[in-house]
Parts: structure tokens; C-alpha cells; sequence
């Protein structure tokens, strides 16, 4: 293969420049110490090695997966068409399975996984089936990535049946998402938040000085995904039960247990106006996302 072919030029070519070396140098080669062909040896054995690890690795890639095509998209003739440049291309076979069978990647019309082209009248996605094969997904992913590319959209949008092109490239466009809008009144929920919630929380920068510092700050909070329902479910979350009256939603504090503080009394609506509020505050910058090894 390819890596035989680099190892066998490289030490064809040493070979060489040594045999040059030797005929020009050969009345001093008594008279060079063992010591300086050290240098010489080490970038020789450097470069073998990694020519070796190349190798290793193009050895132990992934050279064939099961992949679930529906009757539908078989009997269109389309894998026919792209699988066998996609194998010319990478070196990787694929083979075609059933719905029912089990695999590594599937085609499917549900919405899940990565939309890799449309038709007839139709999104066909591409998604992992089980994600714990390392090997499948390895080049299951490399086939996501071939449909996805320039030479992939081509080949799929080449396809014809009868002069026509039955397929064409997925739409990249990404889906609206709606912004949620939250009905209370974002004043009263400033203030509310000031009275009820600054004891412990920085709420704004006027309270920033006067909260607890070990306590998360409403913009740290605003920063979460969930923020929307940790507020909206708070008096639920620990420490908050001990000393949170809802009314009409929560249970009297039990005479045997009263609150450790001043209790924090509010109603739905103004813990609907405190969300409202803190919608409309900018998140906290938490940097980039942790990388777990």
C-alpha cells in the first residue's frame, strides 16, 4: 500500500545519498570517528518509526460497516450509485443491511441524526445506531462526512433515473428557535428580587456588595440552560423549602421545624414577574464548555 511505498523510497533514497556520500568521502572514512554516523542513524531510525506508526494506524482503521438502508431507499438504486465511490475513496466497505437487522448507522426519515440529502419529496437523515462500536462509528462517520462533502453532494445530486436527478442536496438551514417570552411584570420583579432574594443572591449590580459570596449570582444563574425552570421551581430546590412560602402551592412550615430566617413569602405572580426579570438580565460568560478526557 501507500505507507510500503513512502518506507521503500525513503530508504531507497538514503541509500543513495549514502553511496553519493561514500564515493566522495571514501579516502577520509578511515579517518571518521564511529561517534559522528550517530546523528546520521538517529534520523534514520526516527523517520522509520514513524512510517511504522503510520502504518500501524492505517492497519488498525475501520475497514467496513454494517449500514440500514429502507426498502425505499434501496429500490431508488441511489446506494447503488454512491456506495462504491465512497469505497473507492476511502478504502471502506459498506454493507448493506435491513431495517430490521442490526447495525452500525442507518438511514431513517426521522428527524434524528444528520440530514445528508432530500427525495423524492422526503429528508433522508444519517444516524448512529449504537454509538458504543467504536469501530462502526468511527466509519460511519467518515461516510457522514464523505455525503456531506463537496465530492458527496455531487455524487448524490448526479443520480438520475431516466434523465431526471432524484435526490438533492440536505437543506443546511438551521431551525427558528422561538424565543420564550415570559408575562410578568419585569419591574415589580427587580424590586421583588431586591427584597426577597438579595440576602443571599447578587441580583443586580446595586446588590453586589450585600449578597453571600459563596451564593450564585442571578446572571451566573441566567448563564444555565435550565435557568427558566430553576427559577420557576426554586422554592422546590434545596436550601429554598426551609424557609419558602408559595402561596396556595406551598405546605405551612411544620410547627416542630419553623424557619431558620426571615421566610421569603411571595405568590405566583410575582415569582412570575421575578422571571420575567431576570429573562431580560445578560448572562454571565462561564467560558468555554468543559472537555472531559
Amino acid at each position: 500500500d501507500s505507507v510500503d511505498v513512502m518506507i521503500f523510497v525513503v530508504i531507497l533514497i538514503t541509500m543513495i545519498l549514502c553511496d553519493q556520500q561514500f564515493k566522495r568521502n571514501a579516502s577520509h572514512l578511515a579517518k571518521i570517528p564511529l561517534v559522528a554516523c550517530i546523528p546520521f542513524l538517529l534520523v534514520c531510525f526516527v523517520v522509520f518509526f514513524l512510517l511504522q506508526s503510520a502504518q500501524s494506524a492505517a492497519q488498525s482503521a475501520p475497514k467496513s460497516f454494517l449500514l440500514q438502508v429502507p426498502a425505499a431507499l434501496q429500490v431508488s438504486g441511489l446506494m447503488r450509485h454512491i456506495l462504491p465511490r465512497f469505497s473507492l475513496k476511502t478504502g471502506v466497505r459498506i454493507i448493506m443491511v435491513v431495517e430490521s437487522d442490526a447495525a452500525d448507522m442507518a438511514f431513517t426519515l426521522e428527524p434524528i441524526g444528520t440530514p445528508v440529502f432530500e427525495g423524492p419529496a422526503t429528508v433522508w437523515y444519517l444516524k448512529a445506531v449504537d454509538s458504543t462500536q467504536m469501530a462502526g462509528s468511527v466509519a460511519g462517520q467518515r461516510f457522514e462526512d464523505w455525503l456531506r462533502s463537496d465530492i458527496g453532494v455531487r455524487a448524490v445530486t448526479s443520480f438520475e433515473r431516466d434523465g431526471v436527478a432524484l435526490f438533492i442536496a440536505a437543506s443546511r438551514t438551521q431551525p427558528v428557535v422561538a424565543k420564550i417570552q415570559f408575562s410578568g411584570d419585569a419591574l415589580l420583579g427587580a424590586k421583588l428580587s431586591a427584597v426577597q432574594c438579595s440576602r443571599c443572591h447578587v441580583v443586580s449590580e446595586a446588590t453586589r456588595m450585600t449578597s453571600i459570596g459563596s451564593t450564585p449570582s442571578f446572571f451566573l444563574l441566567r448563564a444555565l440552560e435550565d435557568w427558566d425552570l430553576r427559577f420557576l421551581s426554586f422554592y422546590a430546590l434545596n436550601p429554598h423549602p426551609a424557609f419558602t412560602q408559595v402561596a396556595e402551592v406551598t405546605d405551612p412550615f411544620d410547627p416542630a421545624r419553623p424557619s431558620p430566617i426571615v421566610p421569603v413569602e411571595i405568590t405566583i405572580d410575582e415569582l412570575d414577574a421575578i422571571v420575567a426579570y431576570v429573562s431580560g438580565l445578560p448572562p454571565a460568560d462561564l467560558g468555554p464548555a468543559l472537555v472531559h478526557q
